[in-house]
This record gives structure tokens, C-alpha cells and sequence, in this order.
């Protein structure tokens, strides 16, 4: 049922009221339990949907669904919601303002609909309106059609949402005025900023943000980062770059948003007209050129960083997409980033096309064009001593008392052009499938706009399942076998790894499932990559041979089972033998323990194999309804092969708490502790959040080591020590005006 500015959804659901699961959660926690839902898909174009959930108490759930990529619940519209436990069952009564969406205006406009309902305690039990068929390959292409929607107001709607964040700061502090790593208080800070939306039609909006402030985003989990030779990926959370990504997202990640830290201003413009989806984002970060105080009034350091001081990094993107035939669509991505003595340009094409009901393939590709200091592990500084000279002035030199001191030698500024390239073909159906693809990027590419781990390599891999029949009634409800073959060369046309391995997943009775899984890889390691190669003039980046290689067979398995609306765990551990030791030592409680680093400290690397053990479990308990607890433990080590020492040795454990006063006021507390670092970061919050954009949030961040060392001084400290801590009041309020 609609009228000009609402549409509205009503649930009836018939259950034995004792056994209905249903908590006074947080916003988008609803899937866990009893729960309604519906997709809107409303340019009817099969590829993009919102889902909107709620569960027995009208506790809301709401994002995106994009076809392949799945949903993304970082989204909140606003929308109200009722429900109800009867002795009969429950209901459910939602109202949403049409200008909470997106759409196409217009007479005569069709919608996709589906509409779906979760029993939990009976395996996660999903009825649908219309049914979905395995054997298709897609969600939205299956769904049923709404019409009439013909008295739809079209609006223009802007909204406002100013902030003001109050914080109070104390941290240690390196040798200055007071002694290193001393306690400082910091003075009481302000920060004003400002939020604006502004729907130019029902499908096409602009957003702007000045000062943007998240301080009441919760911080990363964290996550083992000893021996890492390549970047981590972490996810976004702040609502201004989550409004509206999915059109920024592609096969290659061109586009990662996180890469803005801390920007000034942002502003995009987002929209669908007709076949054609946009998307225009612009963004200044400080964060660049943002240096401590200690760095900017310190006269070792203020000379080589004088350039960069205050100076923000600009960003713009452009996506641009278009849709042809039924669910096929061909896209042109552009980014840049310009920093001082530092830009980068990338642009390309992608394209998605459904070949058969059961088959899709992706493509992309994509060219960098970079004006920066790029490494050189080959170059001779002996045999080329005036090429050297300019390296060292512009790389990180500088003018120090009238005399140049020279940065790195081995960092050349030049122009780099390089290359990314992604093909994917996917099969799907109801009992197997299989994917096939392949990849990779030149030594010159770079996207400082988008997230790459590794450049100079090219991949392929290819992968088949099988899979029984749902049978909900049985013991094993569905078995998978999955085998996965994967090899990567560098542009050499050397070997970097190969790889294959085998799963087996096990669904069955009370939301139980296990995993099984073991392989073998090998995998090689070339001096280069870890920095200079060895020649005539200089020893290169490794003790001993320029290339090491090892295989690895590895084995593990998973377990994870909600027997009850109160308590779930799950459980992973996974064993590696000859995995590499990189010999980056693991900071002061784990030193270098390779052969070479044993007899000098000051050796080159010499990364050796050695067996890793990874374990990780978490149990999570509903205390009261509205009461939750979790606690988790990670555990990741590796113990070298030849000199039989341990290389590192992470344990990671973890507590949080929320309690759920009432629909729209909480309070959330994380500890996390990390013995590799001997540190302990506590987050504390309460907050009170009735709708999108209106919010009240009080709030206390804690860091500090516990029998650790001191950061400047590398003095061990008994007990307990502060690192860092901040106080902050947070409040922003939603103004919206429709004209």
C-alpha cells in the first residue's frame, strides 16, 4: 500500500510465541534471529536492490543488495517501524518516505519486489514469495514486479546535519620538554562539522561533507600483522564514503575509500538516468601533510618534511557505467590523487555480461600514470653516481644548514606507466559450478586511490564444486566440495606460487556447520622484492642465496553452531608446514632468529621456513535479551625450521559487551589485548541514535601496555603504563526539508 509520500509494508507471521527469537538489538543485528524482509528493486534493472529487514520488536535492518557483490547493511534510511509478539505469533507494520530512496520517477514505472521470512531456530528456515532457483545464477532476475506506483510525489529533499565533537586528549610525548614517553595532557578541542544531502530528483544526489568527524565509529578488530609482506585490507565504515559505493565498486579495486583519511571536505554526486549510473566524487585529506608537532619544531626533522607540512592531498574519482540487454553492463573508472612530488592517475574500462542463465564474466582493465619516487632494487649508485645524487636531493633530501642531505639513493623520480588487468567467468547452479579467471599488474602500476597488495605478477586459477541437495529435514542438510588450482608469475616469467586445495563444507541441524580444508603450495622468494639486489658493488637484500623456495602442505578446519537464541561459538584452527619466516623480526619480545641475524643483529635478511600455527575461536552469549557478550581468542605462531626458535608468537583476545536500553539507546565496550605489543586498547561508548543522522554520543578511548616497553626509550615497564587516552562528546541532528 502507498500514497503520495510513503510506501507501506505490513507482516503477519504465525508461530508458537515461546519459541519466537527476538532481542531489543542494534540497528542491522537482526539477521541472527526471527526476521522479515523485502528487496526494492526500484529502477527494475536486476542489479541493485535495497534490503530492508525487521525482526519480531521492528528492530530495523537496512542496505544494499548488488547482484554478485551481495549486501552491504552499512546503509541506514530513514523509515519507521512497529512490531508486535501476539499469542498467535507476531507483526510487523513499516512506513517509509519515498524520499528515503532512490528511484526512477514517473507514471507507469514498474518495481522489482521479493518478500521473505526467517525462521532461526529451524536451521535458518528462508520462505520466500517468489521462489529462488539454484540452478539461476542471480537473485533480482528472479523476483516478482510491483506496478501502479503512478501517485508518487516527486520531491526535492535537502538535509542537514551539523556535528559538534568536544574531546579532551592526553599522550606520551618523545623527548622535548619533558622526559621521552611522559604523559602529557592535551587542551579541551572543538570540532564543528557540517553533513549535506541534496536529492536533485529521485535518483540523482549529491553529497557534501565539511570536517566530517567519526569519532564514534568503532575501531578496527585487530589482526596479526607480524611477518605480513603485503598490505591488509580494511573494510570501510564512515556513513559519508558508505552512502552510495556500490557504483564505485569494480573487479580490480581501483577505488578504496579509506585511502582519504582524514579530508577536510568531501563531496559526490551519485545517480541513475535511465541506463546510465554516475558517479563523481571529490575529496581534500590532511592527513598527508599533517605532522606532529614534536616532527614540525624538531631540526633533524622539519628540514626534509618543510615541503609536505599542511599541504593536502587532492582526490577526484569518476565512475561512469552503463547498462545493455538484460543483465550485462560495460563501465569506465578514472582516479587521481596529486600530493606534492607525487601524483597518480588511473583510468580504464569493465564490464559485466551475463552469458548464460547460469554464467556471468567480469572483465577490467586499467592503466596508472605515476609522477613519484618509485624503488630501484637494481640500481648501481657506485656506477651511477650523478643519477644518484638527484635521487637522494628530490627522494627525501633536503637543505640542512645550507648543506643538501641527501634522502634515498634508491628511490628514483620518474614517470611510471603501468597495467591491471582482471578476467572471471563464473558458473552456478544448484548441485556444482565452477570459476575460472586471471589477473594481475605490471611492476609499475600504482592506484594510490584503490588497494593493491602486490604489483609484478600476473594470476590465474580455476575452481569446481559439487553439492548435494538441500534436504531440511536430515541430518547433513547440504555437503559442498570445493577444489581450487591457483598459479602466479611475476612479468619475468618467473614462478611466485602455485597452488592447490581442496573444502569440504557440512551444513547441519541447529545452524551447525563444519569446514574441512588442506592443500599444498609453493611458494618463492626473489631478493628483489625485499629490497636491493646484490652486484659487483654491494651485497644485495638477503644473507646467502638471492631465491629461497619451499612447499607447503597446510590442513585445517572450521566449526560454527548456534544451537540457541543465547549462545553461539564458533571455532578455526589451520596448521602450515615450511611457511616463510621473512626474518622481519616481531618487535622487542621477538627478535630475529634466523641463522644470520644469531651471529650479527645488523645481517641481511634471511628468511627461512618453518611450521605456523593459526588458531582463532569466539563465543558469544546472550546474557539477557537485551544484554550481549562475546569473547574471542586468536593465536598465530611460527617456529623456524632451522634454528628451531620461534619467530613470533601473537595472542589476541578480545571481549565486547552491549546492552540495548532500548531501541535507540545502547552502550558498547571493547577490550582487546595483544601480546605481541603487551597492549591493551579499550573503547568504551553510549550513545543514544533514534534515526539516521540524529545522535547523541559520549564516549572514552583507552590504550596502554601492560609489562611492556616504553616507545621511545625501549625501557621495559612493570605493570601498567598509558599510551594514549581520549574523552569526547559527540552530537549531530538531522534537518530535513522537502521542496
Amino acid at each position: 500500500m502507498y500514497d503520495t509520500k510513503h510506501l507501506y509494508i505490513a507482516f503477519k507471521c504465525w508461530d508458537e510465541k515461546d519459541k519466537i527469537r527476538a532481542t531489543v538489538a542494534k540497528r542491522d543485528s537482526v539477521f541472527g534471529e526471527d526476521n522479515v524482509r523485502v528487496w526494492l528493486d526500484t529502477y527494475n534493472d536486476q542489479r541493485r536492490a535495497y534490503v530492508l529487514g525487521w525482526n519480531p520488536l521492528g528492530i530495523q535492518a537496512d542496505g544494499i543488495y548488488t547482484e554478485g557483490q551481495g549486501n552491504d547493511f552499512s546503509v541506514d534510511i530513514v523509515m519507521e517501524s512497529k512490531g508486535m509478539i501476539h499469542e498467535w505469533g507476531w507483526s510487523v507494520e513499516v512506513k517509509i518516505p519515498f524520499k528515503s530512496l532512490r528511484y526512477s520517477a514517473g507514471k507507469g514505472k514498474m518495481w522489482g519486489f521479493n518478500a521473505a521470512r526467517n525462521i532461526d531456530r529451524l536451521n535458518d528456515e528462508f520462505d520466500s514469495w517468489m521462489p529462488n532457483d539454484r540452478n539461476i545464477s542471480g537473485s533480482l532476475i528472479q523476483h516478482g514486479k510491483i506496478t501502479g506506483l503512478n501517485e508518487i510525489k516527486t520531491e526535492r529533499t535537502l538535509e542537514l546535519v551539523p556535528s559538534v565533537t568536544i574531546s579532551e586528549t592526553g599522550k606520551r610525548v618523545p623527548a622535548n620538554e619533558v622526559a621521552a614517553g611522559r604523559f602529557v595532557n592535551e587542551s579541551i578541542k572543538q570540532e564543528y562539522g557540517l553533513n549535506i544531502k541534496y536529492t536533485i530528483t529521485p535518483n540523482v544526489t549529491l553529497d557534501a561533507a565539511i570536517n566530517p568527524d567519526f569519532a564514534e565509529i568503532e575501531a578496527d578488530a585487530p589482526v596479526v600483522t607480524a611477518n605480513q609482506r603485503f598490505p591488509i585490507f580494511f573494510r570501510e565504515k564512515r556513513p559519508f564514503f558508505l552512502e552510495g559505493a556500490e557504483i564505485f565498486q569494480s573487479p580490480i579495486r581501483v577505488f578504496h575509500s579509506r585511502t582519504i583519511v582524514d579530508p577536510d571536505y568531501a563531496a559526490k554526486l551519485t545517480g541513475k538516468v535511465g541506463k546510465n549510473s554516475f558517479g563523481f566524487l571529490v575529496a581534500s585529506d590532511n592527513a598527508p601533510g599533517n605532522f606532529d608537532n614534536d616532527s614540525r619544531i624538531d631540526p633533524e626533522v622539519r628540514p626534509f618534511i618543510d615541503e609536505f607540512v599542511d599541504e593536502n592531498a587532492l582526490f577526484s574519482v569518476l565512475r561512469l557505467k552503463r547498462d545493455f540487454g538484460k543483465e550485462n553492463n560495460i563501465g569506465f573508472f578514472g582516479t587521481a590523487r596529486v600530493f606534492p612530488e607525487n601524483r597518480n592517475f588511473l583510468g580504464g574500462f569493465d564490464g559485466s555480461i551475463k552469458l548464460n542463465p547460469k554464467t556471468s564474466l567480469s572483465f577490467q582493465a586499467v592503466g596508472s600514470h605515476s609522477r613519484k619516487c618509485f624503488f630501484d632494487p637494481k640500481f648501481d649508485d657506485i656506477a651511477n653516481p650523478g643519477q644518484a645524487q638527484r635521487n637522494g636531493e628530490i627522494c627525501g633530501g633536503a637543505i640542512v644548514n645550507g648543506v643538501q642531505e641527501l634522502g634515498s639513493v634508491y628511490q628514483n623520480y620518474r614517470t611510471g606507466n603501468g597495467l591491471a588487468y582482471e578476467l572471471n567467468i563464473n558458473s552456478s547452479g544448484n548441485t556444482s559450478g565452477y570459476w575460472i579467471g586471471a589477473g594481475g599488474q605490471s611492476e609499475d602500476y600504482r592506484s594510490d586511490v584503490g588497494f593493491n597488495r602486490r604489483t609484478n605478477t600476473n594470476f590465474a586459477f580455476f575452481g569446481f564444486r559439487r553439492s548435494t541437495k538441500s534436504k531440511p529435514k536430515n541430518r547433513i542438510i547440504r555437503a559442498n566440495w570445493n577444489n581450487n588450482f591457483n598459479l602466479s608469475y611475476d612479468w619475468q616469467g618467473r614462478l611466485q606460487n602455485t597452488n592447490y586445495n581442496t573444502n569440504i563444507n557440512l551444513s547441519f541441524q541447529k545452524n551447525t556447520f563444519i569446514n574441512f580444508w588442506g592443500g599444498l603450495e609453493k611458494e618463492v622468494l626473489y631478493e628483489e622484492e625485499f629490497g636491493l639486489v646484490r652486484n659487483s658493488n654491494r651485497n644485495g637484500a638477503f644473507f646467502g642465496d638471492a631465491t629461497r623456495s619451499a612447499i607447503q602442505p597446510f590442513f585445517g578446519t572450521f566449526f560454527r553452531t548456534q544451537p540457541s537464541k543465547k549462545f553461539s561459538i564458533a571455532t578455526e584452527f589451520g596448521l602450515t608446514f615450511n611457511s616463510f619466516d621473512f626474518d622481519f623480526g616481531a618487535g622487542t619480545r621477538f627478535p630475529r632468529i634466523s641463522p644470520a641475524a644469531l651471529a650479527d643483529p645488523d645481517a641481511a635478511l634471511d628468511p627461512g621456513a618453518g611450521r605456523r600455527l593459526f588458531f582463532y575461536t569466539e563465543a558469544e552469549l546472550a546474557l539477557t535479551d537485551p544484554w550481549r557478550f562475546s569473547v574471542s581468542y586468536r593465536k598465530s605462531k611460527l617456529d623456524r625450521n632451522d634454528t628451531g626458535r620461534t619467530a613470533f608468537n601473537v595472542n589476541i583476545y578480545s571481549l565486547r559487551s552491549t546492552y540495548q536500553f532500548t531501541r535507540f539507546i545502547f552502550a558498547r565496550a571493547r577490550i582487546d589485548y595483544n601480546t605481541l605489543r603487551s597492549n591493551i586498547n579499550g573503547q568504551y561508548l553510549f550513545g543514544w541514535a533514534p534515526s539516521p543522522g540524529k545522535a547523541f554520543y559520549l564516549g572514552y578511548n583507552d590504550n596502554l601496555n601492560y609489562d611492556g616497553f616504553n616507545p621511545y626509550t625501549g625501557d621495559h615497564e612493570p605493570g601498567f603504563a598509558r599510551n594514549q587516552r581520549t574523552f569526547f562528546i559527540r552530537v549531530s541532528y538531522l534537518f530535513r526539508k522537502s521542496f
